[in-house]
């Protein structure tokens, strides 16, 4: 048999017999290649050495290869950690062998994978769908050498395209929104896997924490992008007046009628329906609403004929639906139509560090159109940011690091300019907790002081919704602690 020549000469490789060629004739001595170096670490998945030849030609390569026989073995591994791509011999496992990597490979998302398999392989459909679901790329054996170094370096640089996004997540955020916490990575992977679905996605969380945000970010990002973005609060609107926002009304419907009227949700049209506090939609709309969702079409008031209309909807609430189905106030069938993917928000207080990246955040956009002496904010301030509760949630934040920066004639934003408790956190026996209540109920009791208890009026100066408002009155007469 004469011998390949052109991968010896790349490596610089002698002449090698017979008796040393591998995969399709090419040498694979590891003996003979000369210091190869490893810049790029691979793992590989196969039972016994059935892949050696494989592992001495990417080693060759410049491939650090670690190789291991089972997942089993490779949890004492360190090493593999640091692997981005992956490939697995499919050939002769079980399909505990298969559930086993596949749970490997979900708990290791970095590392994309090639599976390697003989013909007969292709025939057995628990493995082609593994293929399917879970890999880069795969290959037949007898391997093709140039093919299997070509498909590595993609999955590599694949792979660290899918670093440099994380790394971009981590450092502000995505999707126009800033925070790098565990809860707000879970909603940028939430956000990535839903935007291309036409689907009604239902999107939960505290009044104030950004879901608007989140609807306009699925919009951006799917095909309807080009296509209006209607924005429709359901707890704003005038209970009589709802009905013909969202499905429009013919000219002589009722008194006051002049015109023909295009309602909110045919406005949509081609692109996305976004109804905020959904929850608050009064029952009887529920039915219409409901309709839409099932035969996507609607009937404009005092008209009979049905209007095709091709929206997404996205909608959003604050309250607890399958609470408000036991109690009767709001629809269980429409609670499945809009619930097809959903979304929670994580409040405020549940983003660490992500608050006080926030109000750095907020500080840079306010400094662009206002005049003001502060230059940041100090420690004390930050200490303070990090651990208030925020009931308003981001709403909350933007609106007091606002008033600071007007306010303020402070070189560094203090405490006391954001109407904060400097002193915040565990102090005198006092749980954080408990001090959080006890700070809340001071700034409400002087809030309502101050608008003469006009909820409306001390909302809007706390930054958050009524509904809010009441809320935190009852939780903390369900919480008073006593004077210290």
């Amino acid at each position: 048999m004469m011998e390949k020549m052109d991968f010896c000469s790349e490596m610089n490789l002698s002449k090698l017999p017979n008796s040393l060629l591998g995969i399709n004739g090419y040498a694979l001595d590891k003996s003979a290649v000369v210091n190869p170096v490893h810049e790029r670490k691979l793992l590989m998945i196969s039972p016994a050495d059935e892949l050696q030849d494989i592992a001495l030609l990417l080693n060759a390569e410049g491939w650090e290869v670690i190789h291991v026989s089972s997942i089993a073995a490779l949890e004492s591994l360190r090493a593999a950690k640091d692997c981005f791509v992956g490939l697995v011999g499919l050939d002769n496992l079980v399909d505990s062998d298969l559930a086993d990597i596949e749970a490997y490979m979900l708990a290791n998302r970095q590392i994309e994978w090639i599976s390697l398999l003989s013909h007969d392989g292709l025939h057995l459909d628990t493995v082609c769908r593994f293929i399917k679901r879970y890999c880069f790329d795969y290959h037949l054996h007898p391997v093709d050498r140039n093919r299997l170094l070509m498909a590595t370096g993609h999955a590599y640089g694949k792979s660290m395209l899918g670093r440099t996004v994380s790394n971009e997540h981590a450092s502000v955020g995505c999707f126009g929104m800033i925070g790098k916490s565990p809860v707000m990575e879970e909603i940028y992977r939430g956000i990535e896997k839903i935007h291309s679905i036409s689907e009604p996605v239902l999107i939960r969380g505290e009044s104030g924490t950004g879901k608007e945000l989140v609807a306009r970010a699925i919009h951006q990002l799917s095909p309807r992008r080009d296509k209006p973005f209607i924005a429709v609060n359901c707890g704003a609107l005038p209970p009589n007046l709802i009905q013909s926002e969202l499905f429009g009304h013919e000219r002589g419907s009722f008194t006051g009628a002049h015109q023909r009227k295009i309602g909110r949700i045919e406005a949509a049209s081609s692109g996305t329906i976004f109804l905020d506090e959904i929850g608050d939609l009064p029952m009887e709309l529920q039915v219409n609403l409901l309709h839409f969702l099932q035969d996507k079409s609607i009937e404009r008031v005092g008209s009979n004929i049905s209007i095709p209309v091709d929206a997404r909807v996205i909608a959003a609430t604050h309250v607890d639906l399958p609470k408000a189905i036991a109690q009767g106030n709001f629809r269980e069938d429409l609670y499945y139509r809009i619930n097809v993917l959903h979304l929670k928000m994580p409040p405020l207080r549940e983003r660490g560090d992500d608050i006080p990246l926030l109000a750095h955040e907020f500080f840079r956009r306010f400094s662009r159109d206002r005049e003001h002496s502060a230059q940041g904010f100090s420690q004390q301030a930050l200490h303070a940011i990090k651990h208030h509760a925020w009931p308003g949630n981001v709403r909350e934040l933007i609106n007091r690091v606002r008033s600071a920066m007007v306010m303020s004639e402070n070189r560094l934003l203090q405490p006391v300019d954001l109407g904060l408790d400097q002193h915040a956190g565990v102090k005198d026996g006092i749980t954080l907790g408990s001090s959080r209540i006890k700070l809340d109920e001071e700034r409400v009791r002087h809030v309502l002081i101050k608008n003469r208890n006009n909820v409306t009026e001390a909302a809007r100066d706390l930054g958050i919704s009524r509904a809010t408002m009441y809320r935190l009155i009852r939780k903390i007469k369900e919480n008073r602690i006593p004077e210290s």
